[in-house]
């Protein structure tokens, strides 16, 4: 059979592929307990309060990959696999890179000059590797979890700004953000005020929206204010909920995206 006799047409259901990243104690693990059949992976030490099962905690990049590698060969009925976090995971990484090279620091790594960085890009991709096999093979939901950073984007439309985007090099932060079906930034809803406060001068107040501290939501595209992406046409903001994050991406107009 031929190349052109395999073509294939229409969409292709799977489960999905998501990022979510935010700052400290937004939500991000527990929206992560409500997903179907939830196992974490975890790095940082931080599920204390969420009923979830879990693996031990990782000390070593080589506990996350056993872990995944379980996963995929033994019998079990979990669904969904969240890591949690990609950041603390991205320093159990540059620590194996450090071993193998004999350096004390990632900045060091084979005489330095930002070489570490793209050596991690290895073991980054094994983690992926291990995750696509039990997104395809074992057909699990794979939720990231990651904390948010402040960086300087340099529009090259425009002036220089800040936004919130994971908090990972960015190097890591392209590899994972292209492998992900949806890249979403967790953070309370904000209303601005400018107030004249005498003398000429005014200055700008940020007053939450909603009560406990401001409605939590996710945003899902990209802007100026943060790094955000899906694939499923997903609305630009969403309660940070996951019945709402699922209706999104199996809704009606995107079923089997």
């Amino acid at each position: 059979m031929g190349l052109m006799q395999q073509i294939q047409s229409g969409r292709t259901s799977s489960p999905p592929r998501i990022m979510v990243y935010g700052t400290e104690g937004i939500g991000k693990s527990t929206l992560a307990a409500r997903a179907p059949q939830p196992v974490f992976v975890q790095t940082e030490d931080g599920l204390g309060e969420i009923d979830c099962h879990k693996f031990p905690l990782a000390g070593t990049f080589d506990d996350v990959i056993a872990a995944l590698t379980e996963l995929h060969t033994e019998e079990h009925d979990f669904q969904s696999i969240v890591v949690d976090s990609l950041d603390w995971l991205e320093r159990l990484i540059w620590d194996a890179v450090c071993e193998t090279y004999g350096a004390k620091s990632i900045e060091k790594v084979d005489g330095g000059y930002g070489k570490g960085y793209i050596y991690a890009l290895s073991p980054w991709r094994q983690f992926l590797d291990r995750l696509s096999a039990l997104h395809k093979d074992r057909c699990m939901a794979v939720i990231l979890i990651a904390h948010a950073k402040i960086e300087k984007f340099e529009d090259p439309e425009s002036s220089p700004y800040d936004r919130y985007s994971p908090r990972l090099h960015k190097h890591a932060g392209a590899l994972l953000t292209e492998w992900c079906d949806a890249v979403l930034f967790a953070t309370r809803k904000l209303r601005t005020q400018t107030e004249d406060t005498g003398f000429g001068r005014k200055r700008t107040i940020a007053h939450a929206v909603g009560k406990d501290g401001g409605e939590r939501v996710l945003r899902t595209i990209g802007g100026p204010s943060c790094v955000a992406k899906n694939r499923y046409d997903l609305e630009p903001e969403l309660p940070l909920d996951w019945n709402a994050l699922l209706g999104g991406i199996t809704s009606p107009a995107t079923t089997n995206v």
